[in-house]
Order: structure tokens, then C-alpha cells, then sequence
């Protein structure tokens, strides 16, 4: 058993080296064919300042042979391309862009002046707090329901229950956090919390219990938006998987030995209904740390991961898109080889196979 699962373990760590490289060289291919890239960009501004130091020129007598008029010189473009790496081939590029990412280097960002990790950890916090926040009311509120949901299956209580999960899940986090602001945030109705940030201007100046309350107070309403719309998912999933074992052969010979309904449900049900829910703990854990809403972060003035992403991409910030894609490339691949390992360290009935799979 201990070999086979050291060969699988090493089989899929060997299988992550071809998927990481497709994902970045498809990207990087792509990105050779977009236009405004940082040396457009930066020639754009150049452009533009000496634009406008020839209408100062002009107007204070400074004559119409000024040379901003002529734009930026081919001295100027060169040295614009060496300083963001564009003076080579492409594919030399993208070799040393690879050697970088093998020494896990991420490279440097265009416009802010510090290493790509520096940035990903400087917007860890607020990912994490709306993350993991996120993920445990989520998994707190929504496991139960769906038990409570697939006891009483096709009650009044089922029926009232799907229909609040449902429609919440159809209105959008973004639609829900502009309502709860209008209604809670000082809009038209009442101003009871917090409209933007994780912290108050003077959180620093607090006692130790009223920078946590004062923390806790501006989550609210970021959270709210975010959670309401996961519920759904979750609830079905464990009510589905609930009545599923509840309906199996093994459940009706327990009842028959005389068991009662709490016995079968907590001893027998219980640990099989909750595989595909355990089994996705560790994604959706470590998923937390590395996912951002782009709308609820700029809604409510959070300055995550999902701002980076979205800012990086829009101001062709290339070592942070490449940087961050790699980074969550490959967290995204190890979560999925432990959510694997989860699964068959759970069920024993599970073995790996010769195949690879589980």
C-alpha cells in the first residue's frame, strides 16, 4: 500500500511539470499578440508629458522646433526595452521567464517597484479574511442545514428552506453588497457599518478587544455578500449525498437490527454522506488563502488579490500575471493531489491503482 502510494504521489508531482508548462506558455503566447503592452504604455506617457511641455514651450515663446514634438526618440524606445527585458527574442524570454519560476523567483512588477511576492503576501490579509471567513460560516451553517434538509425531505420545512438558499444563490454577491450598503452602509436607509476597509483610521489608537470587535464590524457586510451565494451549493451537495446513503441497502439492514433513526444516521450515514464533502475541504481551505473577489474587494474598498490580479492584467504588469498564475498553478495542482490523498485515506475501499488514479 506504502508503494503504491509514494509511485501515485510521484506520478502526479511528474504530470504537474507538463500542465504548468502549458498553462504558461499558452498565456505567454497570447500575451505576445496583445496590444498596449508596458513599453507601448510607458512610450504613451512619454509621449504625452513632452506633448505637453511643447504647449508650455509654445506659450511661453519656446518655438515650434522643441523636440517633444517629435515624439520619443529611437534612444529613448531602446532603453525603454531594456528596462523591461523586451530587448530579446521572445523565446529567450520565455526560457529565462521559466528558469526564474524553477528557482521559484517571481520576478519583479513593472510599476510598483517590489517582487511579486512581496505584493502577494502585502494582499494576503484581506483575501484571507474574506476567504476563510468565507469557508468556515459557509461549511458551519450549511453541513447542517443540508442533514436537516435530507432527514426531512419533502416537508414544509425542506421546501421553505430550498427556496431562501435559491434565491439567495441567484442574486449576484456584487447586486447584494450594493443593496446591503444602500440599506446598512449610509445610503438612503441606516448607517450601522463600516463602508470600506478592514479597519478604522484610528485602529491603532484601540484596546486589544476593540481592534478585534472593530475588525469583526467592517466584515460584516463584505462577508455577507460573499457567503450567501456558497450556501446553495453546499446544502444541496450534503443533502443529495445524505439521501443517497440514506436510500442504500446497508441503511435498511441497520433499521432492521432494531437500530434507531439517530444511531443510523449518525453511525452508519454520516461517514459515507460526507466523503465528497471532506475530500474538498482541502481545496476549498487553501483556496481561501489565494482567491479574491475582484467586485466585492473594489466594492468595499478591500485591496486583495482579486484588485492585483485585475490591475496587473489591465496595466500589462507582466511579471505579476505570469508571477501570480504560476504561484496559484501550482497550489491549485497540490491541493487537488491531497484532496486525492483525502479521499483514499478516508475510504479504504478506495486504492490506488495501476493506473494512477484513485
Amino acid at each position: 500500500m506504502q508503494g503504491q502510494m509514494w509511485s501515485y504521489i510521484l506520478k502526479r508531482v511528474l504530470l504537474m511539470i507538463p500542465t504548468l508548462l502549458g498553462v504558461l506558455t499558452l498565456t505567454f503566447a497570447v500575451v505576445q499578440f496583445v496590444p498596449g503592452g508596458p513599453v507601448e504604455q510607458l512610450m504613451l506617457e512619454l509621449k504625452g508629458k513632452g506633448d505637453a511641455a511643447v504647449s508650455g514651450a509654445e506659450s511661453s515663446g519656446g518655438g515650434s522646433n522643441y523636440r517633444g514634438r517629435q515624439g520619443v526618440d529611437a534612444e529613448r524606445l531602446a532603453e525603454v526595452k531594456a528596462l523591461y527585458g523586451f530587448d530579446k527574442p521572445p523565446l529567450e524570454r520565455y526560457f529565462m521567464m521559466l528558469k526564474r519560476f524553477a528557482q521559484f523567483d517571481l520576478g519583479q512588477s513593472y510599476y510598483q517597484h517590489q517582487s511579486v511576492w512581496q505584493l502577494v503576501v502585502s494582499k494576503l490579509p484581506v483575501s484571507i479574511s474574506i476567504g476563510l471567513w468565507t469557508f468556515f460560516l459557509t461549511y458551519l451553517v450549511s453541513i447542517p442545514l443540508g442533514i436537516a434538509k435530507a432527514v426531512r425531505d419533502g416537508s414544509r420545512f425542506d421546501a421553505i428552506t430550498s427556496t431562501m438558499i435559491l434565491v439567495g444563490y441567484a442574486i449576484p454577491g456584487f447586486v447584494l453588497g450594493v443593496l446591503l450598503l444602500v440599506i446598512f452602509g449610509g445610503g438612503s436607509f441606516l448607517q450601522i457599518f463600516p463602508l470600506r476597509g478592514l479597519t478604522s483610521d484610528n485602529w491603532s489608537e484601540l484596546s486589544m478587544m476593540g481592534k478585534v470587535m472593530d475588525y469583526l464590524w467592517h466584515l460584516v457586510l463584505p462577508i455577507t455578500a460573499s457567503v450567501l451565494g456558497s450556501f446553495a451549493v453546499v446544502t444541496m451537495l450534503t443533502k443529495n449525498s445524505f439521501l443517497e446513503e440514506i436510500r442504500k441497502q446497508y441503511v435498511l439492514t441497520a433499521r432492521a437490527k432494531g437500530l434507531t433513526e439517530k444511531q443510523v444516521l449518525w453511525k452508519h450515514v454520516f461517514r459515507n454522506a460526507l466523503l465528497p464533502l471532506i475530500t474538498g475541504f482541502p481545496a476549498a481551505f487553501i483556496g481561501a488563502f489565494f482567491t479574491g473577489s475582484l467586485l466585492i474587494e473594489t466594492l468595499f474598498s478591500l485591496d486583495g488579490l482579486g484588485l492585483l490580479s485585475y490591475e496587473s492584467v489591465m496595466r500589462r504588469d507582466y511579471p505579476v500575471v505570469f508571477g501570480t498564475l504560476y504561484l496559484f498553478t501550482l497550489i491549485g495542482l497540490f491541493t487537488k493531489l491531497i484532496s486525492d490523498l483525502c479521499y483514499v485515506y478516508i475510504d479504504p475501499r478506495i486504492q490506488f491503482g495501476a493506473g494512477g488514479g484513485s
